[in-house]
């Protein structure tokens, strides 16, 4: 399952399921007075003015270090908050799980069905889960019309593989367990499933301390009342901060009146934005944003240039060289930004051995991969100025890599630029809107890298 939660909501209506208030945003913020949440009167929640659904606005200026909100960790929904928590904890070893998810996921299913929940003012500003329209909603045909080449429909059938496991192998046999508080006929797989995509889209997971990062894994998610009502966008104006008794939304930058506050999920390109939280920045606003080249598709270039069998074997054993010194993966990628290489190590050191005679390929090997420090720091940075200076061997490898990178999409960046078309665009349906989004900014990274190595 995809790790790092949170989103734009979708268009909300009536509260979840009927329960609740009449209107979901007044019985919310009733709620959160309740909490202990702590709103500025600076800003308000609404969804007019909001990029989508609902959005945290400024009533008036703000500047930089500013608070919007203070919500005390009792109000934050996780396994330790939920009313099953005791239970959960007791089941602690049982519930483990590769996206560590399991016990929150279990917690939302008991509160989001249970009518007598505490948390049913916070579930009633979701109209109904199923207008999370995150690709692993879509029909495979529709994800792979759309969205081939962008690496997101094979993240989406890993994602479905690992919901099925851990439903079928932990959720189910533990609901069996203890019927007196889940019914499978309830707690099906398609809630659950709905539930994920939820987790992906809205969720937080608090970040280690320094001195905790190597020593544990990550904090499990949960879902963080207010703050999951901002939107995301690159350029964002506010960061949330953690503290022992309580977080807090905090203004980076001045925000005018009437502007909308927006949080950040990390920098995420846009392939990720869409996987997780079912959505994407049109060009040019995401600068985080990335295209992938497959690292077997570098050694496909290198194979398609050799010019005989000998030169074929080379290839073959440079690449299982390369895999041993860690540097690439039958499943890996390597990874490019706007102005530079982001995995520019195992780029660098990938184009060079495969570039090697074999002579030179000897003498590496004899040395384990090492080399002196001031070649392996030149090598090092792949930055845009750094692409251009590549020797002429790399650069026609990495040219052919790119070209068949290309290839793996169904349409090129021509059909992409008409599609932006203002008359032609706002025919599309949002999910074509979005998937655009995505094709375009990867196919736009990687033409600037055919100009900088041509």
């Amino acid at each position: 399952m995809a790790s790092a939660p949170k989103r734009p909501k979708a268009a909300a209506g009536s509260s979840a399921r009927g329960k609740g208030s009449a209107e979901p945003l007044s019985g919310f913020l009733a709620w959160c007075g309740r909490a202990g949440v702590e709103l500025s009167p600076k800003v308000r929640l609404s969804r007019e003015g909001a990029v989508a659904g609902y959005g945290m606005l400024a009533a008036e200026e703000l500047e930089a270090g500013e608070v919007l909100f203070t919500i005390p960790r009792s109000a934050l929904l996780s396994q330790h908050t939920s009313g099953i928590r005791a239970l959960l904890e007791e089941e602690r070893e049982s519930l483990q799980s590769q996206s560590g998810w399991v016990p929150l996921l279990l917690a939302l299913l008991h509160e989001y069905t249970a009518s007598n929940s505490p948390w049913q003012p916070y579930f009633s500003l979701w109209q109904d889960f199923r207008s999370l329209d995150h690709p692993m909603f879509w029909p495979e045909e529709e994800r792979m019309r759309l969205l081939q080449g962008t690496g997101i429909p094979e993240a989406v059938d890993k994602d479905l593989a690992n919901i099925h496991l851990e439903y079928s192998t932990i959720i189910l046999p533990f609901m069996k367990s203890h019927p007196s508080v889940f019914d499978p006929k309830l707690h099906t797989l398609e809630l659950y499933k709905q539930l994920v995509a939820f987790v992906m889209a809205y969720s937080f997971q608090e970040p280690l301390e320094e001195e905790e990062e190597d020593e544990k894994g990550p904090n499990p998610p949960m879902m963080v009342p207010v703050a999951d009502i901002l939107n995301h966008v690159a350029n964002h104006n506010a960061n949330l901060e953690y503290s022992p008794r309580c977080l807090r939304m905090v203004t980076t930058q001045p925000v005018g009146k009437g502007q909308e506050i927006f949080n950040t999920y990390g920098q995420m390109a846009n392939w990720q934005l869409l996987h997780m939280y079912g959505f994407a920045e049109p060009y040019p606003g995401n600068t985080n944003d990335t295209a992938d080249i497959q690292m077997v598709t570098v050694r496909q270039a290198a194979l398609r240039r050799a010019e005989s069998e000998a030169e074929q074997r080379l290839v073959s054993e440079q690449w299982d060289f390369l895999c041993q010194l860690e540097m690439v993966g039958e499943e890996g990628a390597f990874v490019l930004g706007w102005d530079e290489v982001l995995t520019e190590e195992e780029l660098s050191v990938t184009l060079k051995v495969l570039c090697m005679s074999e002579e030179e390929f000897k003498e590496y090997k004899e040395q384990d991969g090492w080399e002196d420090d001031s070649e392996e720091e030149e090598g090092s940075t792949l930055s845009n100025e750094a692409l251009s200076r590549l020797k002429p061997p790399c650069k026609r490898l990495l040219h052919d890599s790119v070209l068949l990178t290309l290839e793996s999409y169904t349409s090129d960046l021509k059909a992409e630029q008409d599609l932006l078309n203002k008359e032609v665009y706002e025919k599309l349906s949002r999910r074509e809107q979005q998937a655009l989004h995505v094709r375009y900014g990867q196919k736009r990274i990687l033409h600037q890298l055919l100009e900088l190595v041509r």
